[in-house]
């Protein structure tokens, strides 16, 4: 190989693609950051709900609005049928649940805002944790003293470690808890 050519790659080319792949895990890592921390996060919902009253005050089971959370990966967004189970006789007359029975009537689906988002490439199944007996409330807060819900933990593989490697300690309600996988392929599938 030609000493000039050696000097080029060594100068030019070597430091440029370095450059490029600093580059780019740094736009990836900024870009990514509001989805991975989030806390905090709390969007306006297209129509007011207020868990605090529901799942609080009223104690409604998150399992009752939540129907796939025991046996899928995903929780679901409740359906309208399911706010209808109540509003078809309760509270009728309230502006919000007018906006309600509307949507319900013209079959149209409320485009609720999602507040907790992992990483796509992130695997996670509530109907494994909820089964195992965690609470919900280990990574969605405290949403029976919520008005508005909002992002309280960091949806990062850090924390996710942190739990799986301490879950005796941080799950100690649960007396046959175990230690969760630490493989990557039990998240990255």
């Amino acid at each position: 190989m030609d000493n000039k050519y050696l000097d080029y790659i060594l100068k030019i080319r070597v430091p440029v693609t370095v450059f490029f792949i600093i580059l780019s895990f740094a736009i990836t890592y900024f870009v990514s950051r509001p989805e991975r921390d989030g806390i905090g996060y709390a969007p306006e919902q297209p129509i007011p709900f207020s868990h605090k009253l529901h799942a609080g005050e009223m104690g409604i089971d998150c399992k009752y609005c939540h129907t796939s959370v025991e046996k899928s990966r995903f929780a679901s967004v409740p359906s309208l049928n399911i706010c209808m189970n109540c509003h078809t006789v309760s509270r009728k007359d309230r502006p919000t649940i007018i906006q309600l029975t509307t949507a319900y009537q013209n079959n149209q689906p409320i485009k609720w805002k999602r507040i907790h988002r992992l990483a796509d490439f992130a695997y996670f199944n509530h109907s494994v944790h909820v089964n195992r007996g965690i609470s919900c409330e280990e990574c969605h807060g405290d949403v029976k003293n919520m008005d508005v819900v909002k992002q309280v933990s960091s949806f990062t593989m850090a924390s996710c470690l942190d739990c799986h490697r301490n879950a005796k300690v941080k799950l100690n309600y649960i007396s046959s808890i175990n230690n969760g996988p630490e493989n990557c392929f039990a998240c990255h599938r």
